[in-house]
């Protein structure tokens, strides 16, 4: 496939670079929320001047290269750092994954520039649309990638209101159509339907500050103490053999004088061993907390008989259960089922392991726990469990949530990017889940950020970056449930579907005529009563105004 590509669509490539590049700048640490209506409105600007949908497509694909381009550039630090890999191919690597991702708002470009070919009016509408199933795709093909996702740059934002309501997609809706109506009013011919997305997004902006009072869920009154324990194990000794002792001790000095009856929560496999050796270690703990009143929950390892290996959770301690302690194969445990690419299973594993140190990661070849997993037990609560990762996919989260869950959880070490963005866009991935299902959520990690988050999805408190330390406080429960936590996204989809068929279906039928606010009906002229020379110039006159009147404006 060819492209023609002009100098001006040149300009418009280098501009869509630049725009992607600053959405960089509206997610965690910097925040600049209003970013994104900005870039898309340019993204939305340039795929209207497009002269095809391949080259729609090409603006898109360039807009993507910069957004992930610096977005996700935190990758690199794993590649590079413990990845063993030379830096070209470390390079080479982050290039593919950026041109993979940017396949995806280029997807969204085509599609949208292909529905809009004979019905430019409905371009905002049919550009959300797109762009919301074609980030459908990314959150789920070859396991997903939904990172950087522009709903959640309104997380601290103006329109972080909706997600009880419709969550980071819808709020990623949101965003489209209005960047998509602004855009439209750039040398375009005024119409009612162009002007009723407009008026349609104007109110969907301004709704936002009222919609606090649907949010769906209340405080209850209750007081959980937690403490969250950040080891701040550097990533290269993590699974180094000489560590193993001293890393198990460090955990347990920093737990001991915060244990009384308190929630206590360890990063992912913080304990380095895989669960059957450490056994004489995970008895102590449980009869220590259990004296105590306390429950630990901690990250590990799982080794089976039959060779599959597991990345989940456990508790030892006070479950809050009659009867049930800890014990190995106890059910009480989380097993992680969204396995991370290369970190976690290596695809075409017979191929890659011997290319390079990079696909022979330690412990990266696990086996995937249930979709479906009940919540863990600790101290009477429950807490519904996402390990690292998992944290990024709200269907996930919603498919075991309940009306008895307390906490969401979520484990990590994000020592894999050092001191990079990647760490404080995890966390604000984090908090828009607590947004999205209206329950407090805890999040330890081995190197930060550790943070405890409310309902509301502000940081109750954090620790700082590579820092030991604990963080103790005691965190409000909430009750009821979220429209999101009940409906999700399967709404909004079945909408964004139903729009591309019924548009498709007329095109295809013939039956989506031009409105008629578009349209000027050529006047009417009565020949009888003009002489001939003076009809043939008032004839030639009026064809060329009616010719002028009904070209269409773009």
């Amino acid at each position: 496939m060819r492209l023609n590509i002009s100098a001006r669509t040149g300009l418009w490539s280098l501009l869509l670079c630049a725009a992607g590049l600053l959405n960089t700048f509206a997610f965690a640490p910097y925040q600049w929320h209003a970013l994104p209506l900005l870039t898309l409105a340019i993204l939305a600007l340039a795929l209207r001047q497009a002269e095809s949908a391949r080259q729609a497509a090409w603006l898109g694909w360039c807009y993507g290269l910069g957004w992930f381009g610096l977005g996700v550039s935190w990758v690199h630090v794993s590649i590079a750092t413990f990845g063993g890999m030379p830096l070209i191919a470390s390079l080479g690597i982050m290039a593919a994954l950026v041109a993979y991702l940017s396949l995806f708002p280029a997807l969204a470009a085509y599609s949208a520039a292909r529905l809009a070919k004979n019905r430019p009016h409905y371009w905002p509408l049919l550009l959300a649309v797109c762009w919301t199933l074609s980030e459908n795709l990314r959150s789920w093909l070859f396991t997903g990638f939904p990172w950087l996702s522009l709903g959640y740059s309104q997380t601290d934002g103006w329109l972080a209101s909706y997600a009880p309501l419709i969550g980071e997609t819808g709020i990623n809706f949101i965003l489209l159509l209005a960047a998509g109506s602004f855009a439209l009013l750039w040398r375009y011919q005024p119409s009612r339907v162009v002007h009723g997305q407009l008026a349609a997004a104007v109110v969907l902006l301004a709704l936002a500050p009222v919609l606090g009072h649907f949010k769906g869920w209340q405080t209850n009154g209750v007081q959980v103490p937690v403490a969250l324990v950040q080891g701040n194990i550097r990533q290269e000794l993590r699974w180094a053999p000489e560590q193993e002792l001293p890393t198990m001790k460090k955990y347990m000095q920093l737990t001991r004088p915060q244990l009384s009856e308190r929630l206590v929560i360890w990063p992912e496999a913080a304990i380095p061993q895989v669960e059957p050796d450490a056994q004489a270690y995970l008895f102590n703990l449980d009869m220590l907390a259990a004296e105590n009143k306390a429950a630990v929950i901690t990250g590990i390892l799982d080794w089976k008989r039959n060779g599959d290996a597991y990345n989940g959770m456990i508790v030892v301690g006070d479950t809050g259960v009659k009867g049930q302690i800890y014990h190995y194969e106890t059910r009480n445990r989380y097993q992680k089922h969204h396995l991370l690419p290369i970190g976690e299973f290596v695809p075409f594993e017979r191929f890659l392991r011997d290319v390079a140190p990079f696909f022979d990661l330690p412990n990266s070849s696990f086996a995937r726990g249930e979709w479906l997993q009940p919540n863990l037990q600790a101290k009477g609560y429950q807490l519904l469990a996402a390990l690292c990762f998992e944290i990024a996919f709200p269907r996930q989260i919603r498919a075991n949530f309940t009306d008895d869950t307390d906490f969401l959880l979520t484990v990590s070490n994000d020592a894999w990017f050092g001191d990079s963005h990647g760490p404080w866009q995890h966390l604000e991935i984090a908090r828009m889940r607590a947004l999205e299902f209206g329950r407090p959520l805890l999040r330890a990690t081995n190197t930060g950020v550790t943070a405890a988050i409310g309902a509301d999805g502000q940081v109750l408190a954090q620790l700082p970056q590579f820092q030991d330390g604990v963080l103790t406080l005691e965190v409000p429960l909430t009750q009821g449930r979220t429209l999101y936590s009940r409906l999700g996204d399967w709404p909004l989809y079945a909408f964004c579907l139903l729009t591309c068929v019924l548009l498709w279906w007329r095109q295809r039928s013939g039956t989506d005529p031009v409105p008629a606010e578009t349209i000027t009906p050529e006047p009417i002229t009565e020949a009888a009563h003009v002489e001939p020379v003076e009809v043939m110039t008032d004839s030639k006159s009026a064809e060329s105004a009616a010719k002028e009147r009904i070209e269409p404006h773009f």
